[in-house]
């Protein structure tokens, strides 16, 4: 563990960077250092990264916020999952990395106008992350239910690839023996090595304004003890439901919290005649044949992952959960037209997260289970069990047609992982809540700088976009602010 600061009634620094994953520890990273003084503070706790067992029980009560039980509001609601702890999503998220497409970053710049936002300085950033954080393919062996997924794409004629992951691997082609990189072994620690403080079990529960300069938190520490830190900059990166809700309870309003974008996805759950269950991994093979609407990969399938997976429709399906070696989760995952809020509401902890699909994306979440479950089919799956209410066991392609019949996106299980887009950038105020380089509209001294800046859902995990925008971002608040 690296060293934390010690907790006292006040604090005090030049930078204030709220939040320790993906873009609070590079964020913090390289302010350190370049020589300023910052003081990183994380709501949870430092965990090390051994002391889990990656997707368990025991990792969601330590290292998720509530437990992994939150959810968007909405018909259907939308399960999702934070981070509380050091090194926020990173420590928790299969590791997966995909940079964001040329399309896609024509479509931020110029639906949000976004200024000094061209492809080879984002690329180029890109490459830095990759250098930072081992970005590679698995140098061995395939987990059994990659390659499954991996076979039936093949036989159908899909377009798929394996998608590489922020790993190392010091056993050479021991994949097993694979590391994360995640921001706890490395940025942060660089953070700190540079001189940057790190406060972890406090809370900020808001920032002080003098009219549109911000120069005092307020935090909530161990034993709801109360602690102030005052600050000349700060720079929020408590990812895409915290941190708009951290800014309304500090007084900003406008666009901050009214254009959450997630990518929704849809579970099943596959049977095969042998054990492919790896309960502490996840398949690294992605289908992209209908990119960027659709995509199709694999999920954790810790044996309660997979009873979960099989609860909609229990009755019929339950005693298929005592073969779980011989089961694997995999999901559907869409990009989203539709919208979501975050509100925070006076005298409650938590804000109030709601989401609205639009009918084509219900209709598209329904066409992704049926032809996951094809692809199931295609890689030698004995049977398929959709997550959805009363949804029919799938056996065979004749199965099919009742799947789809039966599908309705208000009876399944509808989660994600990927939340962004909650204080949108660009200098179209009409649609942006923060400037080109995340200071937000409205103040002379508080920046956002993680997921919440993204204009809308990348269609890929968003983590190398958040990072290179937080390397783009920190370079400018070094060069132009300080």
């Amino acid at each position: 563990m690296i060293g934390l600061t010690p907790a006292l009634s006040h604090h005090s620094c030049q930078v204030l960077v709220i939040g320790s994953g993906a873009g609070g520890a590079t964020t913090a990273a390289l302010l350190a250092e370049s020589g300023v003084d910052v003081l990183i503070v994380e709501e949870g706790p430092w965990i090390e990264q051994d002391s889990v067992v990656p997707f368990s029980l025991d990792q969601m009560d330590r290292q998720y916020r509530s437990g992994g039980v939150t959810v968007a509001l909405g018909r259907p609601s939308i399960a999702y999952t934070e981070g509380r702890c050091a090194g926020g999503g990173t420590e928790i998220n299969s590791g997966l990395y995909r940079r964001p497409s040329e399309e896609t970053l024509d479509r931020w710049r110029t639906g949000y106008a976004i200024h000094d936002f061209d492809d080879d300085t984002f690329y180029a950033a890109c490459d830095e992350v990759e250098r930072s954080l081992s970005v590679q393919t698995v140098p061995g062996r395939h987990t059994p239910a990659s390659e499954r997924l991996r076979r039936g794409a093949e036989r159908l004629g899909w377009q798929h690839d394996e998608i590489p992951r922020w790993m190392t691997y010091p056993d050479g082609d021991d994949a097993a023996a694979g590391r994360r990189q995640s921001m706890t072994r490395t940025y942060l620690p660089r953070a700190v090595l540079a001189g940057a403080r790190l406060l972890c079990d406090h809370r900020v529960d808001r920032l002080i304004l003098d009219r549109a300069r911000a120069f005092r938190a307020e935090l909530t520490g161990p034993g709801q003890a109360p602690a102030t830190i005052d600050f000349e900059h700060v720079i929020v990166c408590a990812g895409a439901i915290q941190t708009p809700a951290l800014l309304q309870r500090s007084g900003f309003r406008g666009l901050v919290g009214r254009a959450l974008s997630v990518h929704p996805t849809v579970k099943l759950a596959a049977r095969f005649d042998e054990a492919i269950n790896v309960v502490d991994d996840v398949p690294v093979h992605q289908v992209k044949e209908f990119s960027p609407d659709l995509s199709f990969g694999g999920s954790a399938s810790h044996p309660g992952l997979v009873a979960l997976a099989l609860t909609d429709s229990w009755a019929a399906m339950r005693e298929a959960v005592t073969s779980w070696p011989e089961i694997a989760v995999y999901y559907a995952a869409i990009t989203s037209q539709g919208r979501g809020r975050v509100v925070a509401i006076p005298g409650m902890r938590d804000p109030l997260v709601t989401y609205r699909l639009t009918r084509r994306d219900r209709d598209l979440l329904g066409q992704g289970l049926a032809r996951l479950a094809l692809v199931m089919l295609e890689a030698g799956a004995r049977d398929v069990y959709p997550s959805f209410k009363n949804a029919p066991i799938v056996s065979s392609r004749a199965d099919l047609a009742n799947l789809t019949s039966g599908f309705s996106a208000a009876a399944a299980s509808v989660m994600t992982v990927h939340l962004c887009s909650t204080v949108p950038m660009g200098s179209d105020s009409s649609r942006a809540a923060a400037d080109s380089h995340g200071r937000v509209f409205g103040a002379d001294n508080v920046y956002v700088n993680d997921a919440s800046l993204l204009p809308d859902a990348p269609g890929v995990n968003p983590q190398a976009s958040v990072m290179a925008v937080a390397l783009r971002n920190a370079r400018r608040f070094i060069g132009e602010e300080l």
